[in-house]
């Protein structure tokens, strides 16, 4: 079973341009435009734009951002944690969606710490169910850069209930793109996390205890997955706490640099950035 996604490697993007949203394939500094749907059969209009003269939205719309703890080797090691059996997972609201240059706003409700999570981020790009392990892999229509925001307090604050959506949740707080990539073998990327420009997490993602494949094939057994929705891998060692003001970028190869800036909870949420 190949761990490849794709036969070759290409750039999906989100854009608004004059008022209007449209999808495309990257080409340097230029967007080639799509019309249709980017997971079933997109077609290319002929028009190009220019990166500059767009704005950079979401490269898609989950119906559902899926999200792992404890997948990683080293991690789990660290925290001194038992290997899971099964995937653990979340769900963060489609209200926290937050794109490329977007700042992410902590509400002034909550005044406890707020962690980055970079991950690697899989795009389901056909509807999967009962999927076997060569089925999920087939679904996964490409990957993204994930920054996995978390109000780090909110999870044990009440100890009756672990509050894993609220505080994964807040408006802002699921960010992702700015590209989906395919064709990448999955096995050989490495994912960096800079806060401030300084190195704070690099880890191989071939580091998963369990592999893309398996993810999205134990997930199908419980809930029917599909195109555009978007499955976090959980992250690895070297999450902190970030402060108002701080830049976090998360870079993956092949795919590129995921760059938002945590702001007061009084900043403009709807911005969009270039890449």
């Amino acid at each position: 079973m190949t761990t490849s996604v794709r036969p070759s490697t290409q750039h999906w993007v989100g854009y608004s341009h004059q008022g209007q949203l449209g999808f495309g394939l990257l080409n340097g500094n230029q967007i080639d435009v799509h019309t249709g749907d980017m997971f079933d059969s997109p077609s290319p209009t002929g028009g190009l734009l220019a990166l500059a003269d767009v704005q950079i939205e979401l490269p898609c719309k989950p119906q559902k951002f899926i999200g792992l703890w404890n997948n990683y080797h080293a991690q789990a090691t660290k925290q001194n944690l038992a290997l899971p059996l099964e995937p653990l997972y979340f769900i963060k609201a489609a209200s926290s969606y937050c794109a490329h240059g977007q700042p992410i706003v902590s509400p002034a409700s909550y005044d406890g710490r707020v962690v980055y999570e970079g991950e690697l981020g899989l795009v389901i790009g056909k509807t999967c169910k009962n999927a076997s392990m060569d089925e999920a892999l087939s679904a996964i229509f490409g990957v993204t850069c994930v920054n996995d925001v978390t109000a780090l307090d909110l999870i044990s604050r009440d100890a009756s209930f672990a509050q894993w959506t609220r505080a994964k949740s807040f408006d802002t707080f699921g960010v992702f793109g700015p590209v989906i990539a395919t064709g990448l073998d999955l096995n050989a990327l490495t994912l960096k996390t800079l806060v401030n420009g300084r190195e704070r997490q690099n880890y191989p993602c071939s580091d998963m205890i369990f592999s893309p494949a398996h993810i999205v094939s134990a997930l199908s057994k419980e809930m029917t997955l599909h195109p555009g929705d978007l499955i976090a891998c959980g992250t690895s060692l070297g999450v902190l706490p970030i402060k108002p003001g701080t830049v976090v970028e998360v870079v993956i190869d092949g795919i590129g640099m995921l760059r938002n800036t945590f702001m007061p909870g009084t900043a403009d949420t709807h911005g969009a950035s270039k890449l």
